[in-house]
Parts: structure tokens; sequence; C-alpha cells
């Protein structure tokens, strides 16, 4: 059990048949009547954000998110295949599981598959991928002042905003929490 006074970022905790989890967090004492805490938490479910506010003597249990390294074989229409790295055991996930920033995973990357009493929820792709540009406008001198990007498409199909001097054939460093440019690799 965890007391709503001891949260923290990233706490996951049951509440109302639901799993949730601390993006925020506020200890608020006003001068006059009792302390509170001001939240904001979202269901690790649905991904759906609330604000909420609890009595900091509110207790509520503990929810034990796995983590579990899986690396990404292939996909087989809407199932994606990821294989247990020490059991070798094959898990296929539904594509709807999938975030957004998966569009930047290649077969046999290494993901990190989100599970709670087994039922999987979520998988989170490497922080940093290195891709290959296949696709983009060749770059032109001019006016460069400024932080000028181009469209370009890496070679699993995502398409991101890079610096006007990336060409075709590059390996370039994404960042796949923001979908970012990052550098060359």
């Amino acid at each position: 059990m965890i007391s709503a006074g001891d949260f923290r970022n990233g706490v996951t905790f049951e509440m109302d048949g639901n799993v949730v989890s601390i993006i925020e967090f506020q200890h608020v004492k006003p001068g006059k009547g009792a302390a509170f805490v001001r939240t904001k938490i979202r269901n690790v479910i649905t991904g759906s954000v609330t604000e909420r506010t609890f009595n900091p003597n509110d207790k509520y249990p503990t929810a034990y998110i796995e983590r579990k390294d899986m690396q990404y074989l292939y996909n087989d229409g809407d199932l994606y295949y990821f294989m247990d790295l020490e059991t070798f055991e094959q898990t296929p996930i539904n594509h709807s599981v999938l975030g957004d920033n998966f569009k930047f995973v290649l077969e046999n990357m290494t993901c990190k598959v989100l599970s709670y009493k087994g039922n999987v929820f979520g998988v989170e792709p490497p922080n940093f991928v290195e891709l290959e540009v296949t696709k983009t406008d060749p770059g032109f001198k001019g006016n460069t002042a400024t932080n000028a990007l181009k469209p370009a498409t890496v070679e699993t199909g995502a398409e991101i905003n890079v610096p006007l001097f990336i060409e075709e054939g590059e390996r370039i460093r994404i960042d796949t929490r923001t979908g970012e440019y990052m550098e060359r690799a």
C-alpha cells in the first residue's frame, strides 16, 4: 500500500480498478484548511491523462509493472512477434498495443515490453535508434542562417525532418521519444 502523501513521479498504483502512474505531483498546504496532493495521473492501459487531488492520508495498493527486454522479430498482419531473450519464447502482440514511436523499430531490435498481471499494454522502443535515410530531397545552398529542415524517409518508412545537409544513404540517429533528428551516426 502507498499513501498519497508518498506520491512521487513514476509511481504506479491501483485506483478504481485501473492501474495509474503519477506524471506530476504537488503537495499543497493552504493557509486555511487541510493539506492535499494535486496530481496529474496517466492510466497505463488506455494512456488517458487526468488531473486529480488526493487527501495525503488516502492509501492505495501499489501496482508492479513488469518491463521485460524482448527482441522484435517480424510482423504478420496486425500481429507483431517478440522473442523473450532468456527463454526464446515468442509472444504475439497486437498492433493496437504498439505506440506511435514503434515506427522507428527495425527487425531484431530489442524493446521493453510492458505488462501488468500478464497482460501486455505497451512496448517501449530503444530511446535512440540509428537508421538509414532512404529518400530525401537534395539540400540547397542559400539562406541557412536558421535551422532549416527538410522531410526525409528512413528505412522503416517513417518520415522525419532533418537538416538540409543530410543526403540519401546516410545513417542518422533519432530520438524515438520525440521523433526528432539528433545527429549523424
